[in-house]
């Protein structure tokens, strides 16, 4: 349920003068070359989404939501943001809350990493805790109608709240700056989903732009994504059981669109734990889980076109930084109490890339 704000113009007309100006201050993410020195022909890109203000790719996606919100006349000047979440959109949303003003609830499951938390909190939300990640939705929509609040739902409002035919979204970005590489074109895009808004943009834009890339979503192997891209009648699984926060979910969201994907490939998370290494070192800094799981997923791609002959550049996504995991994926002793043994997909990753992991 949506409660309509008391009607506040001038409220909102500043509101968003204040996220554009914000955005002035900004400017575009890095694309980062990576030669691979055991596949000539080929090289990787990643777009690093780790240097926008609040830590995160991300931060596009809040900024679009609490744009289309205000835009919509869902907000006002007294409202409480609510959202539900594994803990990357509520430290942006937090972000922007504070830049206009309003209070900001993130419903997260326990054991997301510490550094999130902290993060939300630093930026002034507040953060309430549910024991099941399938309770995420309800909760914040119950939080949001008790306080007469706004449940931003990122879940289903992804994929229409950002701009797909430009307006520098991320596709539009991608292009833009790959326009004078040697393989200007992608031969791919790998993207991971937890809304499935990044897949939705990029997707779609490159239909717009008459573009032959095609779009692989990387998706944890625990994940209904790739199990419903195969079979649209499979909806949920039983349980989500990995550990790569961010993306993979147990249900499949109203913001995913499938149609709109060339490939999935399903990813286990020894794989992406070890490509995450393996880029990290490469980089000579920490990256977070689901960038290594786009990595993974970008491997085999490379590996396919190498084994076909084919050059040309495959781009993914550098997610977040790996310092928000330094208690989890970045900590031998964490990883071993799980059982993920990550070394093989190191190697592996750190062969392609051309450095040890």
């Amino acid at each position: 349920m949506i409660v309509a704000p008391a009607h506040d113009p001038l409220w909102t007309r500043d509101a968003i003068r204040r996220l554009e100006a914000d955005f002035c201050r900004s400017a575009d993410t890095h694309l980062i070359r990576v030669e691979l020195a055991a596949t000539p022909g080929i090289t990787l890109y990643l777009k690093d989404e780790s240097v926008h203000p609040s830590g995160s790719l991300k931060h596009r996606l809040a900024r679009s939501l609490i744009l289309y919100a205000l835009c919509s006349g869902w907000v006002g000047p007294s409202t409480t943001l609510v959202e539900a979440t594994s803990g990357s959109t509520a430290v942006s949303e937090a972000y922007f809350a504070r830049l206009i003003g309003l209070p900001f609830i993130a419903v997260v499951p326990h054991g997301i990493a510490s550094a999130k938390i902290d993060a939300i909190r630093f930026e002034g939300g507040r953060v309430h805790f549910v024991d099941d990640p399938r309770d995420v939705y309800a909760a914040a929509q119950r939080l949001a109608d008790d306080s007469g609040g706004h449940y931003l739902d990122q879940f289903t409002y992804a994929e229409r709240a950002t701009d797909w035919r430009g307006n520098n979204n991320i596709a539009e970005s991608i292009f833009a700056q790959m326009a004078k590489e040697d393989a200007p074109e992608p031969t791919w895009i790998v993207c991971g989903a937890g809304t499935g808004g990044t897949s939705a943009t990029l997707g779609r834009f490159i239909r717009y732009g008459r573009h032959t890339t095609r779009l692989c979503v990387a998706d944890p192997e625990a994940s209904v994504f790739h199990r419903h891209y195969a079979d649209r009648t499979i909806r949920t699984v039983d349980e989500c059981a990995s550990c790569i926060e961010g993306i993979g979910r147990p249900r499949v969201e109203p913001s995913f669109i499938p149609a709109v994907i060339d490939r999935m490939i399903a990813v286990r998370d020894a794989d992406s734990i070890g490509a995450m290494r393996a880029i990290g070192a490469r980089l000579g800094r920490p990256v977070g889980g689901s960038t290594g799981t786009n990595i993974a997923a970008c491997e085999t791609l490379i590996g396919e076109m190498a084994a076909a002959g084919q050059q040309g550049s495959v781009v993914t996504i550098l997610c977040d930084s790996g310092l928000r995991y330094a208690d989890t994926y970045h900590d031998d002793e964490w990883l071993a109490a799980r059982g993920i043994e990550w070394h093989a997909a190191a190697a592996r990753v750190a062969a392609l890339v051309g450095r040890p992991a």
